[in-house]
């Protein structure tokens, strides 16, 4: 697929017109090989004992992927891994001190992304695509920039550059939901990922369904993991002179998609990254907050695969 196209499908895409939305993008073809029912399996690097499942079609490079503040291989949503393992292998893992994971969770992005190498090299894994999303988009741009032979192409989802705007702590509307007393506490996702529309929330909903069936949940997470991430968040957001200026060291091609009403991570970030990656593809998402690719995972699919299937 010529770049000129896939730049078309990022229009469609701000222009909030849906395509393709097959059902056989949904779902991997065969049982016990789906986000629902897919084993946890585990190996052993740096004294920390990784948690992950890996699935999918073996061909092409791996996809790897690098998960959001609280997130577990639970909240992966199944639509969009299971979609994606259709044409190549899919990984996702707890990082260290996360969930199923053991070792002390890392209050540094560098930390985390260092932890995140071991578990890739433990895998024996010499190239991969890499897929990260919000905190995870910090630890997958920090990887890149630390192990640049490793990684062959690259996804940015709801993330922003070291010392972005507002990226130092989060807006009052935020921290509210974070103390809100929800029924079920996942229901937070629909307060940050999804705004507030009857659109979106309806989306929100059918994303915790998908998320909800999974078979063998993970742990919860322990009291020291929050802490760490938060500080790792807010050190990495701290502006600084030179702060943008790795991003021209990350010269894999990269897929930047982001929300237009984006609270945990302002949208601007996200043409920050257009701006100083060497080679970045930018799509904003209408009508969304945290989760584009969770409020349209069909649409994702299609140029998240485009993207990564580009000669």
């Amino acid at each position: 697929m010529e770049r000129k196209e896939f730049l078309k499908l990022g229009t469609l895409a701000s222009a909030g017109l849906a395509f393709l939305p097959g059902k056989t993008l949904l779902a991997a073809a065969e049982k016990g090989t789906t986000a629902r029912d897919v084993a946890t399996s585990h190996v052993q690097a740096g004294g920390i004992d990784f948690a992950y499942r890996r699935y999918g079609r073996k061909s092409g490079v791996p996809l790897v992927f690098t998960n959001y503040l609280t997130g577990t291989m639970d909240n992966w949503d199944p639509a969009v891994i299971d979609g994606l393992a259709r044409e190549r292998e899919v990984i996702i893992f707890d990082n260290a001190g996360v969930a199923s994971s053991t070792g002390k969770t890392p209050d540094t992005i560098a930390a985390m992304a260092k932890d995140a190498a071991a578990f890739i090299d433990a895998l024996g894994l010499k190239q991969i695509d890499l897929l990260g999303f919000s905190i995870g988009g910090m630890v997958a741009q920090q990887l890149t920039f630390d192990r640049p032979e490793l990684i062959r192409r690259l996804i940015l989802i709801g993330t922003g550059p070291r010392g972005g705007e507002r990226m130092d702590d989060y807006a009052p509307e935020v921290w509210a939901y974070f103390k809100k007393q929800y029924p079920h506490p996942d229901e937070l996702l629909l307060d940050t990922f999804f705004t507030q529309t009857a659109k979106s929330q309806s989306a929100g909903w059918d994303y915790l369904k998908r998320i909800r069936a999974r078979v063998g949940k993970e742990p919860a997470l322990t009291d020291k993991v929050v802490p760490a991430q938060l500080a790792a968040i807010f050190g990495w957001g701290k502006r600084y002179d030179g702060s943008f200026d790795y991003l021209k060291q990350i010269k894999q091609p990269t897929l930047i998609v982001h929300g237009d009403q984006d609270i945990i991570c302002p949208t601007v970030n996200a043409v920050i990254l257009k701006e100083h990656l060497p080679d970045a593809d930018l799509i904003i998402y209408p009508d969304t907050n945290h989760a584009p690719h969770y409020q349209y995972p069909a649409m994702f699919l299609q140029q998240a695969r485009l993207f990564l299937n580009e000669a």
